[in-house]
Formats: C-alpha cells, structure tokens, sequence
C-alpha cells in the first residue's frame, strides 16, 4: 500500500522553515495553524470592515468612551485597542507570536513609534498576554530602527521590521538586534518587472536574491535576527528561499502549496552559509550619513519604502476614518441616554 505523498506546504516545514500566515482573518489562521501570524494595517482593515468582526470593534470603541476623553482620543485608543484585540483572538489559535503594527504615520518619528509602541504593549499586558508573544511591527527607515534598538534593549519589547528592500537595511537592523526583519520578495519583483520588462523566476527572482544575501550574510556574521521573507507573488519565490528561517505567506499561496505535492527541497542552511566564502563586514546602525546615502543609491529599495509608508498610511487613515464614525454613533447612544430620552425613540421622533 502505497503512502499519501507529502504536501509541498509540509515540505516546506521540514526544510526548517517556519510557515507564518499573512492575514488577519481568524477562520483561515485556523485552517492553517501556522507558528505565528502577521497583520498590517490593510489586513485589518479589510477584516474590520466584515461582519463577523463587528464585535471586536464595539469592543475597542467601548473601551475607548471609558478610557478616553475627546473623539480624537477616543479614536486613536478604539485603534489601538482595535489591534489588540485581534492579536489576542490570533493567539488563541496558533502558539507562537503575533505581529501588530506601529502606526506607519510614525514611521519617521523616533519618539513617537517609541511611545506607541510601549501603549500597545500596555493593552496586551492588560488583557493578560506577556510581551514576549508580541512583535512589534516598525517600518525600517532610518528613525524606525533606532526606535526598534530601544525598544529592545531598554525595554525588552520584540521588534519586527517591515519594508525591507535593501540589503543596508537589513544590515542596520541586524546590528540593532531586533528580533526578526520582513524583507519584502514580490514588492522588489514588481519594480523590476516594471523597470525592465523581463520575467523573472525562482532563484533568479530579485526579490528571492535579496533574502537569499541577506540570510546568508546574516549566518556568516552570526547575527540573531530572524529572516523572515514576506510579500510574495507567487510559490515559486517560495520555493527558493526554502530554509529560510520563517516566511509569512498569504493564504492563497498557502492553498497552493497545501494542495500540490511537488517537490520542495532545502535550498538554504544556516550551517552551510556561515561556512560559506563571507562577504565583506559592514556597519551602518550607528552611522546615519552612510545609512542614508546608501539607502538611496538603491533606486528600487527608496522608491519601494516610500511607497510602502505611504500604502500603510493610507489605509491608517481610512481605519482611523471607521472607528471615529463608529466612537461618533457610540458617543451619540450615551449621550442620548444620559439625557433621559432613548436613542430609538429619538430617531423615530426625527422621523416624524
């Protein structure tokens, strides 16, 4: 009797590599049961703005009218409590960590990711979840890795850096000790496809080359922080950076990968790539003119973080936009009751 083939999902976990999801959805983090999970805020807005999440808004924004004075205030705080309460519905399916974003409006602002990210951090300890189950999810410009290094060595809070394009980047935050970095795969494909015209594949994927040089340098100098490819485009991408210590992957690659048994051999390995020929040390955490010029002599790494901040900005917004509608209506129902005269009877009234 012949043995049910192994999925190329199940493969992927065997060569060493953790499998996190890409979403904010609970039912598809249950059918997958990754490690970890990781949101954004285009991923939670587009849960929040379904119906079976309703309850975790009212939630967030009643929390907010008792803890908060002022719709702005209100509002910033349903935001935050907002992003909680799904990182802690994440972590009642999966046992590793969830990934919540810092405000990406902040992402040059030292001080202020600083101090956002010790209020999310607040909001998780209040519900009873320890820090430690926690990244916390900074864009990795100049000011969002100085924070992150902050952040975890003064305050032993777990970091995430996102938006990672370049190779000086990801170096910086290395040097930083930061927990884990997201360098972005199909983002950088798509500039160059869009640069270039040609058609790219598997190893020969820019966006796979940029983790496959920063994986290996990391090994070979002994760095800590975890590579964690993301953004990808298609399973082939995946395929070539099988080995990496994690990739977050979107559910319908997933899917794909789940349903095919095709091959998925170990393609990179930490042993191997310490001992392999190093590539020259550089420095750059601590020297924010060479961070710089270099960040921008990479056409395709500046050009892709700006748009990145402004993606995730833009959809800040428009989730800011939700939740003070919604702390606007809830308000209206308290002051309603608070004068005497129920909310149903007055828009039946304004009717008449």
């Amino acid at each position: 009797m012949e043995s049910n083939p192994i999925n190329s999902l199940s493969q992927l976990k065997a060569a060493g590599t953790v499998v996190v999801t890409d979403t904010g959805e609970f039912e598809t983090i249950s059918k997958f049961r990754p490690q970890d999970a990781t949101t954004n805020p285009s991923l939670i807005l587009a849960a929040a703005n379904k119906p079976e999440y309703a309850d975790l808004i009212d939630t967030a924004v009643q929390y907010a009218l008792k803890n908060a004075y002022g719709t702005e205030n209100q509002t910033q705080l349903a935001v935050d409590r907002l992003l909680v309460e799904f990182g802690k519905k994440i972590m009642d399916i999966i046992p590793g960590r969830v990934s919540t974003e810092v405000d990406a409006r902040l992402s040059f602002d030292k001080k202020a990711t600083i101090k956002k990210a010790l209020e999310i951090i607040d909001l998780y300890e209040e519900q009873g979840v320890d820090r430690d189950r926690v990244l916390i999810k900074i864009a990795a410009t100049w000011e969002g890795i100085q924070a992150a290094l902050e952040l975890e060595q003064v305050y032993d809070i777990h970091c995430n850096l996102t938006l990672i394009f370049s190779f000086v980047q990801a170096v910086a935050c290395a040097e930083a000790q930061v927990t884990l970095i997201s360098p972005f795969v199909g983002r950088i494909l798509d500039w160059y496809k869009a640069k270039t015209g040609k058609q790219y594949e598997g190893a020969a994927d820019p966006g796979v080359i940029s983790v496959v040089r920063i994986f290996k340098y990391f090994k070979a100098y002994g760095y800590k922080t975890i590579v964690m490819g993301a953004s990808f485009r298609n399973v082939s991408e995946i395929k070539a950076l099988a080995g990496c210590d994690y990739l977050t992957i979107a559910p319908t690659l997933l899917d794909q990968l789940q349903s095919s048994t095709d091959a998925v051999p170990k393609v990179l390995d930490p042993a191997t790539s310490a001992a392999e020929e190093q590539e020259p040390f550089v420095s750059f955490v601590s020297n924010e003119t060479a961070f710089r010029f270099e960040l921008n002599e990479d056409q395709m790494a500046t050009e892709k973080l700006s748009e990145g901040v402004r993606k995730f900005s833009a959809d800040c917004n428009t989730l800011f936009d939700l939740l003070r509608e919604k702390v606007k209506v809830a308000q209206e129902e308290v002051n309603n009751i608070s004068n005497g005269v129920p909310s149903l009877f007055r828009r039946v009234l304004s009717k008449l």
